[in-house]
């Protein structure tokens, strides 16, 4: 089939590779300029196949209330009258209970899995290098309490047969040696063994390269006006290619038997006039990348600070520090007041770098209420989602495209794909 896909962050390009690999003539649209140049550009570089869990969780409500107070906070609410913003954040608060928190996390964790799988097939069939590293992701716990915490995401682990081990003070330091330098400030932490490091720009670029030499058309530089849509069927999107000419004589349709939306954040919006409603909300996360001076003082894998949620992970000669989450609605600006943050949690567990020399940067994940993706059809005949992804579309992206690819050529999926579909939330 002609297949489009809509966006080439690296939910995009691993989809356009497994459309191309299974036969279909595939199309990649996107307005910037190359492959992965927005939330896929300078993410946190985890790839969680373990550590995954949705931010609804049992407690989320209370600990908001004390985050927006703390001077680093984790989470930054600038409420506005945005009807998609409170229904979104009114959805979330319903998946705070145990039950919800179990179904969503077990969700998580199957397509993850999976991911796990499907990116290791990737690695040895490509040979792609985007300074990745198989060494896992510890969890660090400051506190008793934060400890005492992780007993219900050990048990939904255990649940899903995912390695685990909990470790006390030295079990950490053991892991990560960096750390004997504060061992005074942590307490325990959780590992998750099978977990990975690695650039997603740098994995990105090198996908789709892969994927043009298996035929795959990139259109860059190319605003996505509209889906073609007819008799309830698409028949492919209308689109305005970049130049100083008037923009209507630059639209284009482009024709396709599927298209598929892996816009981000940006998808609901594409859908909304089609009466789909995709409970799809921005939610800004910033970084640093900072070269390392000390190797010995830098960390060997990913290292989650759970005080601030936020992840210290090795990328070659560079450490990035990633996290937070400010929902703000589609601004992308970069609050400098968040660069203290990430520099005050890189600082006081690995002292040492020299965070003046780092980049800053920020993008907007695309979170769903539940926490889980939304992959598969809709009630357009040919229209297919796989956006929602929210802090882990590097991590699901390969389990991800292998599901799409699967469910738009009409073959039946590895792994149970229903309660992905976005018809969960009707």
């Amino acid at each position: 089939m002609k297949v489009i896909v809509l966006g080439a962050g690296i939910v995009g390009v691993t989809s356009a590779y497994q459309l191309a690999k299974s036969g279909h003539e595939v199309t990649v649209v996107d307005r910037q300029k190359g492959p992965a140049l927005e939330t896929s550009f300078a993410n946190a570089g985890e790839v969680s196949f373990g550590y995954c869990s949705p931010w609804a969780a049992p407690g989320i409500p209370a600990k908001a209330m004390k985050w927006l107070f703390m001077k680093h906070a984790p989470l930054i609410l600038r409420p506005k009258l945005d009807m998609a913003m409170l229904s979104w954040m009114a959805r979330m608060l319903s998946n705070c209970t145990s039950e919800r928190y179990a179904i969503n996390k077990s969700r998580m964790l199957r397509l993850a899995d999976y991911s796990r799988i499907a990116l290791a097939d990737l690695r040895a069939e490509t040979g792609i290098a985007y300074d990745e590293r198989m060494q896992g992701t510890l969890q660090l716990f400051r506190t008793q309490q934060q400890l005492d915490a992780s007993a219900k995401d050990v048990k939904a682990l255990a649940a899903d047969g995912i390695p685990y081990e909990v470790l006390d003070r030295d079990g950490c330091i053991r892991f990560e040696p960096a750390l004997k330098h504060v061992r005074d400030k942590i307490v325990g932490g959780l590992l998750t063994p099978k977990d990975e490091t690695g650039d997603c720009f740098k994995f990105t670029n090198a996908l789709a390269a892969k994927a043009e030499a298996l035929g795959v058309r990139f259109a860059y530089g190319t605003t996505i006006k509209a889906l073609d849509v007819e008799a309830g069927r698409v028949r492919g999107v209308i689109t305005a290619r970049d130049g100083d000419g008037d923009p209507d004589r630059e639209r284009e349709r482009m024709s396709a038997d599927a298209v598929v939306v892996a816009l981000g954040s940006y998808s609901p919006l594409l859908l909304k006039p089609f009466g789909i409603r995709l409970p799809v909300y921005p939610v800004k996360g910033y970084s640093l990348t900072i070269p390392i001076t000390d190797a010995s003082r830098a960390p060997e894998s990913t290292v989650m600070d759970e005080t601030y949620k936020i992840a210290i992970t090795r990328l070659g000669d560079r450490i990035r520090v990633g996290g937070m989450a400010e929902i703000s609605g589609y601004t992308n600006d970069l609050g400098f007041a968040r660069r203290s943050t990430l520099e005050h949690s890189v600082t006081d567990l690995f002292p040492g770098g020299d965070v003046s020399k780092a980049s800053f940067w920020s993008g907007l994940r695309p979170m769903t209420p539940d926490g889980t993706p939304v992959i598969g059809p809709t009630k357009i005949i040919g229209l297919f989602l796989n956006t929602g992804h929210g802090t882990l579309g590097w991590t699901m992206s390969t389990g991800s495209a292998r599901l799409i690819s699967d469910l738009v050529g009409g073959a039946n999926p590895e792994i149970d794909a229903k309660d992905l579909a976005i018809n969960r939330y009707h």
